[in-house]
């Protein structure tokens, strides 16, 4: 049971983590119909701002909110000076153009932080187990994971539900070309949203850093849970985003932890343990498929709102 508790919040955490890069990405392809694939290489730069940023303010909270704003600041400079000029065009264009990115980031950290991954230290308050149910111990890291993953999420209801900026964002999600017609400034919309977006992808980087190795193209793996996040969740829809990235992170953590007991009992634990982490990620790809037939656009699509 305890091992259960302890996976079920690994499986939490990973789930958060997963709907912050995903939330991002939906906005930007449910409003500005941009596939963008170099979403993961935001993630990536918000990880390497973050080492970078701690390293040299020597505190990790300075750190942090430095490479957030730096991340924000990237993803709006990026939306201006290069992806503006595929809106209209086909998705094709986007994923050709957008690929030629992910090229372009990895090179460019290559070249300036070298090809060695950096590592992200934890400050001492942050590496104690926390008690949180009798018995049960849980890293504090995690825990902060968790919560500010959980608040980000409360924040971006409250913005997209209850606001004028996010009632307008629904809207572009729904019918850009009538928002445009209304007079709304659809660049600043977009940009604003790209930007969003990329600030999202930074901190799940960030936020990932001391967990594992920050190295060049470590967005790219995770950018593919990602895509099937949005796809199941609905694309321009948070709530479904939210849902799918919960589901996806359950399962895959869930199954990586368990599947292997399961397997030995017809497998020997060789086989046990490789088939298990393939097994697991093929679950989560079952229920995009599943999905998909039954309801071709998502669980919460954005236009049902």
């Amino acid at each position: 049971m305890l091992l259960v508790v302890e996976q079920f919040l690994n499986g939490l955490q990973f789930g958060l983590l997963l709907f912050l890069l995903a939330a991002g990405l939906t906005l930007v392809f449910g409003i500005m119909d941009l596939v963008n694939l170099a979403h993961g290489s935001l993630y990536m730069m918000g990880a390497y701002f973050a080492a970078t940023f701690v390293a040299w303010s020597g505190n990790f909270v300075i750190g942090i909110v430095l490479a957030l704003g730096a991340t924000l600041l990237l993803g709006i400079v990026l939306e201006v000076v290069a992806l503006r000029h595929l809106y209209g065009r086909d998705h094709l264009d986007h994923v050709l153009a957008t690929f030629g990115l992910i090229l372009f980031f990895n090179d460019m950290v290559r070249l300036i932080w070298g090809p060695a991954g950096l590592a992200l230290p934890l400050p001492a308050w942050l590496t104690v187990p926390v008690q949180i149910v009798p018995g049960v111990f849980y890293p504090a890291y995690r825990l902060a994971i968790i919560a500010v993953a959980l608040a980000v999420a409360a924040m971006l209801y409250v913005v997209v539900m209850r606001t004028r900026v996010g009632m307008l964002i629904r809207a572009g999600a729904s019918n850009r070309e009538m928002i445009g017609a209304l007079g709304i400034n659809i660049k600043l919309l977009y940009t604003l949203v790209f930007g969003l977006g990329a600030a999202l992808a930074g901190l799940a980087g960030l936020m990932q850093a001391p967990i594992l190795t920050v190295q060049i193209g470590m967005g790219e793996n995770i950018l593919i849970l990602a895509f099937v996040v949005i796809v199941i969740g609905g694309i321009g829809s948070i709530r479904g985003a939210f849902v799918a990235a919960i589901l996806v992170g359950m399962i895959d953590t869930l199954g990586r932890a368990f599947l292997p007991d399961l397997l030995r009992r017809i497998l020997s634990s060789a086989a046990a343990s490789t088939a298990a982490p393939a097994l697991s990620s093929m679950l989560i790809y079952l229920l995009m498929a599943i999905v998909l037939v039954a309801r071709p656009e998502g669980l919460f699509p954005a236009n049902r709102r």
